[in-house]
């Protein structure tokens, strides 16, 4: 078959090169679909079923009626294959013995081990074995890692020969972050580049991590749900994730959060707004000039509710914000241009004037009708006796960070403030 009957390659221009990618509007010609109406979401799907066209996995069929989202009845299942695999230390250890068992079968029925390697770019962030030792003096942080590489020496060495022996496979220490603050400051890339034949290849960064609370990067920009340890196996050995083409439920921010109004305090609206609308099962997307006065943190925190809120994802496009945070957080300055100029050719940059794209329904909250948490507590309580206030709080995701040895910038407040929600 042909390698690109679409018609779909094309050449972008950067300021550390040029770089192919794979055109979505190249099935926007009349042919299939308009694809501009699709949800960002859904583009980014779509645009892994274009780059993986190869006629037995991914067919063409696949792609013209995931193109045709929302018109018919959809492509049923899809096959979506990642661009990485986040894990964490509980849930990803067991994973890499895996891996482990598979090269010691492959030495043991004569064939080279070497062979047996993730498919996938894959990191593991240790983050739930940390214990409080020490705390309120100057080395605590000293003293509680220290503690931490003697309880778990083993674990540790084993980590280090599985970094040093597999390809495509890093390992974050403790000390670190929790998962979801080092996958925002440092392994998020928002648009990713490979080398194939010679060439530099782009596309939309997305991901399946071994933690429910994995989408809260999805705040960045970054599609991305939490799997079990076995679909991530799955995944990391080349083996696509199987989904419905799922229904996407709109919200469309407007106006900006009042004074004294915090992101706890929206996220608590919008997970009872959708608990009750119900969007289980469902990607959520959000859109609307109201976004451009939400910074990263709060995206993020709105995104790490998923879960909660039962959705596979709640989605925020790359914009002017998300160029911000990943300058803010030390990214590569030709990074940060390939996002924008990337994002903007694909049609998967929002900015205020972006018209709603067709959802499968759209939501609308006012941001200057949202509650103090405080405001909400007092309502609801009778007018004697105690009350108790639901505490407010402001997530910050501080700096980036630098890989390599034990000595780390301090945790960003992001980790304090979703401590409480993670796994």
């Amino acid at each position: 078959m042909p390698k690109d009957p679409f018609g779909a390659t094309a050449r972008l221009q950067t300021s550390a090169g040029t770089v192919q990618y794979y055109r979505l509007d190249a099935l926007s010609d009349g042919r299939i679909a308009n694809v501009g109406r699709l949800p960002f979401s859904i583009k980014i799907v779509l645009e892994n079923l274009l780059r993986r066209l190869d006629g037995v996995i991914v067919t063409e069929d696949h792609i013209r009626s995931l193109a045709r989202w929302g018109l018919d009845e959809g492509p049923g299942e899809v096959p979506f294959l990642p661009a990485r695999v986040l894990l964490q230390d509980f849930t990803g250890i067991p994973v890499v013995a895996d891996l482990a068992a598979l090269r010691s079968e492959m030495a043991r029925q004569g064939g080279d081990p070497e062979r047996v390697n993730p498919d996938l770019p894959v990191d593991l962030v240790i983050d739930h074995s940390v214990q409080v030792d020490a705390y309120g003096m100057a080395d605590a942080f000293r003293i509680n890692v220290d503690r931490e590489y003697e309880r778990n020496g083993e674990r540790y060495a084993f980590l280090r020969w599985a970094q040093e022996s597999f390809r495509q496979f890093r390992v974050v220490p403790p000390g670190a972050g929790i998962v979801h603050q080092v996958n925002l400051e440092f392994l998020a890339g928002v648009v990713q580049v490979q080398t194939q034949n010679g060439s530099y290849i782009a596309y939309p960064d997305t991901l399946v991590g071994t933690d429910s609370h994995t989408t809260m990067v999805n705040g960045l920009g970054v599609l991305g749900w939490g799997v079990g340890g076995i679909e991530a196996e799955a995944a990391m050995l080349g083996q696509p994730v199987s989904l419905l083409a799922p229904e996407v439920v709109g919200v469309r921010f407007t106006s900006a959060l009042r004074e004294g109004v915090t992101a706890t305090d929206l996220v608590l609206t919008v997970t009872e707004m959708l608990r009750s609308h119900g969007v289980v099962g469902k990607f959520v997307e959000y859109c609307g000039p109201g976004l451009s006065s939400l910074s990263l943190p709060d995206r993020a925190t709105i995104a790490n509710m998923s879960p909660e809120y039962g959705a596979t994802c709640g989605y925020f496009p790359v914009d002017a914000e998300t160029l911000r945070y990943l300058a803010a957080t030390g990214r590569d300055p030709a990074r940060v241009d390939l996002v924008e100029r990337y994002c903007r050719a694909q049609g998967l940059f929002r900015e205020d004037s972006t018209p709603a794209p067709d959802f499968t329904e759209l939501l609308t909250l006012d941001l200057s009708t949202v509650e103090a948490s405080a405001d909400r507590a007092a309502q609801a309580q009778p007018a004697f006796g105690l009350r108790r206030a639901v505490p407010g709080g402001h997530a910050e995701v501080q700096g980036a960070f630098r890989l390599g040895g034990r000595q780390r910038q301090r945790r960003g407040t992001a980790q304090r403030a979703n401590d409480r929600s993670h796994d």
